[in-house]
């Protein structure tokens, strides 16, 4: 089974980790989409019009018959377009785990970090009220304006000092979960425990995406046998050092650029 996964940079390289924990039998192609990164600051349409662009290339490429998009913004700005537009292909994507969140957390305050695109999306808008007033839970939540690039390059110490300024907050209004709103910022999951003094749960969505592509995989007809091929590909500049830190010692294909 051909499966295309792609992100505006890195982030997304952590749901191909997870991903390659549980699966056989796939062939995965990764786009880490650096040209166009972040995603974050740009427009929803901009945003769609990118990620079926990118899509179409996918499919005439690589022929594949499922996509992942590891990318929060990308998933609040173009899926329900793609599944449209893509009917027979499986389409998954991601979103901030505000259940699973609501579900953990014993202060019934939750923390969210994500890009403005994400948090000012009706999708995430519809959920936080509901839940906040289901669930009688309260949200504090905060973009992370530059924390994309600081992950790309590889800079993860230096990120402290802006999740310290965004964190603190959180903390003093006694946050005990944070919702991990873009596939990036799991790289940074220490440096936040850190901050927060260990006393913290952190939601990532990487298992769930994982889960539900297999689920859909072993209804469509896959066998989970057989070897499984990772090969990544960039539109812009990588950071190998990066790319070697996420996937330690597990064998990856590195191909060089992408031409979408």
């Amino acid at each position: 089974m051909n499966v295309g996964i792609f992100d505006s940079g890195l982030g997304g390289l952590s749901v191909v980790r997870e991903i390659s924990q549980s699966f056989k039998g796939l062939e995965i192609f990764y786009i880490a989409d650096t040209a166009y990164a972040p995603y974050g600051d740009k427009s929803e349409e901009n945003i769609l019009a990118r990620c079926i662009k990118i899509t179409h290339s996918l499919i005439k490429k690589h022929k594949i018959e499922a996509l992942v998009l590891a990318c929060n913004t990308a998933t609040s700005a173009a899926i329900r377009e793609l599944r449209i537009l893509f009917p027979s292909m499986i389409v998954i994507g991601c979103e901030p785990g505000l259940k699973p969140a609501c579900l953990l957390s014993k202060s019934s305050k939750i923390g969210v970090l994500a890009t403005s695109l994400t948090l000012n999306g009706k999708k995430y808008q519809d959920l936080e009220k509901e839940l906040s007033l289901s669930k009688n839970v309260s949200f504090f939540e905060q973009a992370c304006p530059g924390l994309v690039e600081k992950i790309e390059e590889g800079n993860i110490n230096k990120t402290k000092d802006m999740l310290t300024k965004w964190l603190l907050p959180m903390k003093n209004k006694n946050v005990d979960t944070i919702v991990l709103g873009c596939t990036h910022y799991s790289l940074v999951g220490e440096v936040i425990k850190q901050i927060m003094q260990y006393k913290i749960t952190l939601i990532e969505t990487s298992k769930a995406l994982a889960n539900r592509l297999m689920e859909l995989s072993l209804e469509s007809g896959h066998i989970n046998e057989g070897l499984l091929t990772i090969e990544i590909f960039y539109t812009g500049k990588i950071n190998i050092n990066m790319v070697n830190m996420i996937f330690k010692k597990q064998e990856k294909i590195i191909l060089g650029k992408y031409e979408i």
